[in-house]
């Protein structure tokens, strides 16, 4: 596919767009610490509130001392699950459908250590906020729990809650229904064809338990809101205006969502704050952030709430294991896939785009393989809360990975030829036709990694280290869910993009605005961008949309503009304005246009001029063409579906892959990543420096849960042992290896002249994993920290 619906879509060449971007037009406003986030807002008469928190994984607060937390001076309010403020406050969920139906805000039980429950205080300081919360004396019925998932499958495990997961439903392939809810357990069956006639076309067959386990994504910057009611005079209504800060960003529906809650139209909230802080694509509101309001209209002054980093070690994905088995012939081709999985459903609100969802967007269905089962047992637990719309995908995809290089040491093959055979074409996995994107990610990747394959442990390192390496490939989807609001402004010969925000981290405004600079031939630095909450436009959206599909909307939007330019500069040299006197003297008399005689559609613009196209020669600046005019543009819509989205890995467009060398200590078990390479195939390159960072971002990411990352929980009670930066070990900058990288311009997306994107498609679980086996022999379930690499050498 390509950008053949948008305007200018098959543009040959670029100036601005594709380019080095530094720095973002927010980046010295939080290099410098002078960005405020929701906790830095102070306002006068502010008060503070904090939730009582569960200190056992599952339990009911029976009781509590409400007289005795009042008593405390500088305590100026206390709430109970029993008020009927809270009854009566249902939440709506986190924006995008994710979250509980609506209902009582909070109950008098708890899913999880540290989850809210029962009570909130609001005192004059953190400090007499948590001295009430002491007074309160809660008193509790601890119940059993779950937080070792294969336990919690067994028949004769306790049940911890109704399970509420959807069971019986139809699944996610064969049309079959799945089977219903039992004991803690859903389950969601997807097969394709006959399994047992694939396993008996094998030549060899392989079975293997892959371990995906949980880990934290920490934001940089607490969740905090702050909210209060004013009373505002350009709106005749009983209601009063909310203004909250703690920004949220508008793919959750941003502070229309919280507004929304208390029954305002979007005019009525205020948000000044464009600073989130960065996300991994987590959509969920904390309660800390809907909250607040409620608080303000009790109280009549500033709430202020906050969450603590101790109290953030939510999950980016929560824990699967599967035992798979592999069918394939003695050339490598695979001919069946069975996979039983279990997966955690954490605690609600559960999101099945985690769990269930991986079997209609995962690996497997981007192969030839004509026999796949499914099953899979998600299994609710008190483990831990996943804030960032179950995406487990793509992280899923190493199961297939790790089968690629379990066939790749059996056959003794390079695990790239294994993954090409297995890869299917363009269009379905009977299409027997290379996909050209991944055929050129390869070829550059073997290139930039001096690619030599070599068997298990059959490389020594000068320093005696055994040396491996690994291989994966993914797709690079565009989600194709977003639409977007786009409005320009043409005025005192400046062009200005208004977006509402916030920052997360994400720099799409920046793609936005080069789009417009490079449709209307202007330097990047000379579209100006206006952050305001009442604007329409907000470049966020799901996976790669918020800079791809937002840019498309832009780039039409700044050809509708660019039209009404070409108009203006027209009608001001077929009537130019009269000319004006200064001081003594008659007026000078102005030359007459080059642009005098002309259509518009004679006209084109490049290098900040509007110039005759048969003629460049004839050119005029801009702001001199268009004199006085003040122009607007807007469009609405999105490109059209990106193939990912129509067919989930049954299509193939847009590709990369990638490739990381490890070096391993077999007398200390110490494991050193020594580079990761990366070549990515995003379609077209909106803003280089943000392709480039995630890539960074995500190679981090993908270190730090092979190598160092775990939750480790008390059996016996449930309760977390390692939350705190101690304890919970994350990778550092000096632990990074270097990061090379290539990027290809296939054009074969359809969003912003082709581009479809990256998304989060290199996160990966298992990348180091495979090089760690390739060279010692042994697999190891991440992380593969020193004590498991010397007791799978029989060391330790």
């Amino acid at each position: 596919m390509a950008d053949l619906a948008g305007a200018n879509g098959q543009r040959p060449e670029f100036k601005v767009v594709g380019k080095p971007n530094l720095p973002g037009k927010l980046s010295p406003s939080i290099a410098t610490g002078m960005a405020k986030f929701g906790a830095d807002y102070v306002f006068p008469g502010m008060l503070h509130a904090k939730f009582l928190r569960s200190p056992h994984a599952n339990a009911a607060v029976k009781s509590v001392n409400v007289a005795a937390a009042k008593k405390i001076p500088g305590v100026v309010d206390v709430l109970t699950w029993e008020d009927e403020d809270l009854k009566n406050f249902g939440r709506r969920g986190g924006g995008m459908g994710f979250g509980p139906p609506p209902g009582p805000y909070i109950g008098n039980s708890a899913n999880m250590e540290d989850e809210e429950v029962g009570v909130i205080v609001v005192a004059e300081t953190e400090e007499l906020c948590d001295e009430a919360l002491i007074a309160l004396n809660p008193q509790w019925e601890v119940r059993p729990h779950i937080v070792d998932i294969l336990e919690g499958r067994k028949p004769d495990a306790p049940l911890i809650r109704p399970n509420t997961g959807g069971g019986g439903g139809f699944s996610m392939g064969g049309g079959e229904k799945n089977p219903p809810p039992k004991g803690n357990v859903t389950f969601s069956v997807a097969n394709r064809g006959d399994i047992e006639a694939g396993f008996k076309e094998a030549d060899q067959i392989i079975e293997y338990d892959f371990n995906m386990p949980a880990f934290c994504g920490h934001m940089p910057n607490p969740p905090a809101s702050v909210a209060y009611w004013y009373d505002d005079p350009r709106y005749d209504s009983e209601k009063q205006s909310l203004r909250i800060e703690g920004a949220v960003w508008s793919a959750s529906q941003g502070k229309d969502a919280v507004g929304g809650m208390y029954g305002l139209p979007p005019e009525k909230i205020m948000q000044e704050g464009l600073f989130q802080g960065g996300k991994y694509c987590d959509w969920g509101f904390r309660k800390t952030q809907e909250i607040t309001p409620l608080l303000a209209k009790r109280v009549g002054r500033p709430v202020r709430m906050m969450v603590k980093r101790s109290e953030m070690y939510d999950f980016n994905m929560n824990q699967r294991f599967c035992h798979l088995k592999v069918g394939f012939k003695n050339n490598g081709l695979i001919t069946a896939i069975d996979d039983f999985s279990v997966a955690d459903a954490g605690v609600p609100p559960i999101s099945t785009l985690g769990t269930s969802g991986d079997q209609g967007y995962g690996p497997y269905f981007t192969t030839r393989c004509l026999n796949i089962k499914q099953v899979m047992e998600v299994v609710n637990s008190n483990r831990g809360k996943m804030y960032t719309s179950g995406q487990h995908c793509p992280f899923n995809w190493d199961s297939l990975t790790m089968a690629i290089h379990l066939i790749s040491e059996k056959l003794g093959k390079d695990p790239i030829d294994i993954a090409t055979l297995n890869l299917h074409g363009p269009t379905d996995y009977t299409d027997p036709n290379p996909v050209p994107s991944y055929e050129a990610c390869v070829e550059a990747g073997r290139k930039m990694m001096k690619w030599n394959w070599h068997p298990t442990g059959a490389k020594k390192l000068p320093d005696g280290r055994l040396h491996g390496a690994g291989f994966r490939y993914q797709m690079c989807p565009r989600h194709s869910f977003s639409s977007y609001n786009s409005k320009l402004e043409l005025k005192n010969g400046k062009v200005r993009m208004g977006t509402q925000g916030c920052c997360t981290g994400i720099f799409a405004v920046e793609g936005n605005a080069m789009v417009v600079a490079e449709e209307l031939g202007l330097r990047y630095e000379d579209v100006f961008i206006d952050f305001d909450y009442k604007e329409p436009f907000a470049p966020v959206g799901g996976g790669s949309d918020g800079t791809t599909a937002s840019a498309w909307v832009t780039k039409e939007c700044a050809n509708i503009l660019k039209k009404r330019i070409l108009e203006a500069a027209i009608e001001n040299a077929e009537n130019p304005p009269a000319p004006m006197g200064f001081g003594f003297g008659a007026p000078q008399k102005q030359a007459p246009s080059p642009l005098k005689g002309y259509k518009p559609e004679d006209l084109d613009m490049k290098d900040g001029n509007v110039y005759v196209k048969s003629d460049p020669s004839k050119a005029v600046p801009l702001a001199r063409a268009v004199g006085q005019a003040h122009l607007f543009a807007t469009y609405s819509g999105r490109p059209p579906t990106a193939l990912w989205a129509t067919g989930m890995g049954r299509y193939l467009d847009t590709m990369n892959i990638a490739m990381c060398e490890v070096a391993v200590d077999t007398e200390t078990g110490e494991v050193e990543i020594l580079r990761f390479g990366v070549v990515a195939d995003p379609g077209k390159v909106i803003r280089l420096t943000s392709l480039e960072s995630q890539i960074d971002q995500v190679m981090d990411f993908s270190a730090g849960c092979q190598l160092y990352e775990d939750f480790y929980f008390d059996q016996k009670t449930g309760v977390k042992l390692n939350s705190n930066m101690f304890e919970y070990k994350k990778i550092g900058m000096l632990d990074m290896p270097p990061v090379e990288s290539k990027f290809l311009e296939t054009r074969a997306g359809n969003a912003a002249y082709g581009s479809n994107g990256i998304s989060h498609s290199l996160a990966n679980t298992h990348l180091v994993i495979c090089a760690i086996q390739n060279a010692i022999g042994k697999w190891i379930d991440p992380p593969a920290t020193p004590d498991k690499v010397l007791k799978a050498l029989g060391k330790a």
